[in-house]
């Protein structure tokens, strides 16, 4: 389980050494990861449907030129779309992380709060009632609902004896989602102009997000991904289960609520920024296990850097593979993060939280 590596104590020089040992070779393996990511992010500014030199993205992002047409695309449209990778990647990464600890359930992923549906279902309500129509009015609606909607689910876990446990918590969420999932199909079969406008939200994309849009959202994707790299030494307790957490001195009920509202506050920033995009919070964390083992204090930095990694990777795929159009990143991830799920939890011990 994944408490023994942060309860127990190497004994002895050599039971040190190894802790040592390990610790320098997760933190080296880690810091490989970040120049990679780096580097995926410098070449989703390069790369894209339409070919502009290296010299011209350069020049476009030292000395920008309102003028210049394809200065104005490296500014307007890849910088943000890289930008929103990042952000978005690193949330939904560490929110599964902190999910799948949370419920200590390793199929857990972003939606299983409630938050894709509540987020859809509050964006056809924005555009089918409200008349919103702009990526800017949709993005508040997406964050309320996605908020609201898992601060129910915990609610509706929270009634009976022993609170919000990991059962509880995952049949609240499934209940709450097929029944607001099947709201939204209703508003969207009766009203044909918004299922049009819709559909292009609910795809997941990177694209077509201006930077004042990501200056928004930022603040709170930056303090959630704070908040949740602190909450590796918890997740390590409560992988214990509840019993054995209590008589060490956790604060169960408490420390459930904390992770849970962190990964809301991630969740619904990044779903409400690049729409509903699936695997990502599903895979990284198991990818991240791969290498960490089932200690969360480095399973939350290794998904905080992987998951980013496979977004941005993927976003790249989409604009190569049908240039000079593109395959939005939501449509990519599916096709590639389902397989490799696949071969990942077929790996006996990544099922073990």
């Amino acid at each position: 389980m994944g408490v023994n590596s942060t309860t127990a104590r190497p004994t002895g020089v050599t039971g040190w050494t190894r802790a040592r040992t390990s610790s320098s070779v997760l933190a080296v393996g880690l810091v490989i990861l970040v120049v990679a990511l780096l580097a995926t992010s410098i070449a989703s500014l390069f790369l894209g449907g339409r070919g502009i030199g290296a010299g011209v993205v350069v020049e476009a992002l030292v000395h920008h030129d309102p003028a210049n047409t394809e200065h104005d695309v490296v500014i307007t449209s890849r910088l943000p779309r890289m930008l929103v990778g990042l952000l978005v990647g690193v949330a939904l990464g560490l929110a599964g992380a902190v999910l799948q600890g949370v419920v200590r359930n390793p199929l857990a992923d972003p939606g299983l709060l409630g938050v894709n549906a509540g987020a859809a279902l509050a964006v056809v309500s924005a555009i089918g009632f409200l008349g919103v129509t702009s990526a800017f009015g949709y993005v508040w609606f997406a964050f309320a609902g996605a908020a609201v909607v898992a601060g129910l689910v915990y609610a509706v876990a929270s009634l009976g004896r022993d609170g919000a446990t990991p059962v509880k918590l995952a049949l609240a969420g499934a209940a709450v989602s097929a029944t607001l999932t099947s709201v939204t199909t209703a508003v969207l079969l009766v009203d044909a102009a918004t299922f049009d406008r819709f559909r292009f939200w609910t795809v997941g994309a990177l694209a077509g997000r201006h930077l004042e849009l990501v200056a928004q959202l930022a603040p709170f994707l930056l303090l959630g991904s704070v908040l949740a790299l602190l909450l590796g030494r918890s997740l390590n307790v409560l992988s214990l289960g509840d019993d054995v957490a209590r008589a060490v001195g956790q604060r169960v009920g408490l420390a459930r609520a904390v992770a849970a509202a962190v990964a809301v506050v991630l969740c619904g920033a990044a779903t409400a920024l690049a729409g509903p995009i699936w695997f990502v919070g599903l895979v990284a964390p198991h990818a991240a296990r791969l290498v960490t083992g089932p200690d969360y204090r480095w399973i939350l930095p290794y998904s905080a850097v992987i998951a980013p990694l496979l977004l941005l990777a993927s976003d790249i795929a989409g604009r190569l593979v049908a240039r000079p159009g593109e395959i939005q990143v939501g449509i990519v991830l599916a096709f590639v993060g389902a397989p490799l799920f696949i071969v990942l939890v077929r790996r006996r011990r990544l099922l073990e939280l």
